[in-house]
């Protein structure tokens, strides 16, 4: 009985989480501008996002543009502070590493309108104009310390003696860091991008408030702003369910490949 109910949680949640997806992506294949009204079978919203023939097609785009240039600007960034970073916390010891884990990871438990609030405040004391720049610079902020925490346990599991046995070696430290420990690190580089690169892809409140009144757009602001003008434009229902799938086949692609290389290394 026990087995049964742990079942049937498991899928009420599973069911909970994904059927608002599940909803959109069926009506994505609908011409309806309200969500929930079937009128039958039709890709005319797929085709209208690919040929630009809907109304408010260039101010999408351009948020969608900004959306993807931001997040591979802070992803990457944020993945090369966050394995330097990772390293020289891995390489301290007793409280003082434990003061910057603890430290690195407030920002993550910190709700996004504080830290959306707190880098708005400081970039008006220092007086920087707020538009794409502080955009970037607030998303590598709070994305950073996301790297960190994929890179850490992948240095926890490396054997230490390795990294000097490159050095007795001859090989310079930065040989040492190229060829030995980012190899290492090479999973958990990119697991702490795809989840920084998400992160961003995601942001709202953050963005909100850093991107002043320039009228700089993320998909987020857009669907917002969207939304604020009394109903979301239907072409964003098969927008979404594009993303969706092109992230869900993605962590399928990333997790085969970790199946297959445990199997290797056990092999």
């Amino acid at each position: 009985m026990k087995r049964i109910l742990a079942k049937c949680y498991i899928w009420l949640l599973l069911a909970v989480l994904y059927a608002p997806i599940v909803f959109i992506a069926v009506f994505s294949f609908t011409e309806s501008k309200v969500l929930g009204n079937w009128t039958g079978f039709s890709t005319k919203l797929y085709s209208n996002l690919f040929t630009g023939t809907m109304q408010g097609t260039g101010s999408l785009m351009l948020a969608i543009k900004n959306t993807l240039v931001i997040a591979l600007i802070a992803a990457t960034v944020s993945t090369l502070l966050g394995t330097i970073a990772a390293i020289g916390i891995h390489n301290m010891r007793g409280k003082g590493k434990q003061a910057m884990t603890f430290l690195n990871n407030i920002p993550m438990l910190n709700p996004d309108i504080i830290t959306g609030v707190s880098l708005f405040l400081l970039f008006v004391f220092l007086h920087i104009s707020q538009g794409y720049l502080t955009v970037v610079l607030a998303h590598i902020t709070f994305c950073t310390p996301y790297v960190v925490l994929n890179v850490l346990p992948k240095l926890t599991q490396m054997n230490p003696n390795i990294y000097e046995a490159a050095l007795d070696l001859g090989a310079t430290p930065f040989q040492a860091l190229r060829k030995v420990l980012l190899p290492l690190l090479k999973p958990g580089m990119i697991s702490g991008f795809i989840m920084a690169f998400t992160m961003s892809l995601d942001d709202f409140a953050v963005t909100f408030f850093t991107r002043g009144t320039i009228g700089l757009d993320t998909l987020s602001t857009y669907i917002y702003t969207d939304a604020r003008k009394g109903g979301l434009t239907p072409e964003l229902r098969p927008l979404i369910t594009l993303m969706f799938v092109g992230i869900l086949i993605l962590l399928i692609v990333i997790n085969i490949r970790q199946i297959r290389n445990s199997s290797n290394d056990e092999e």
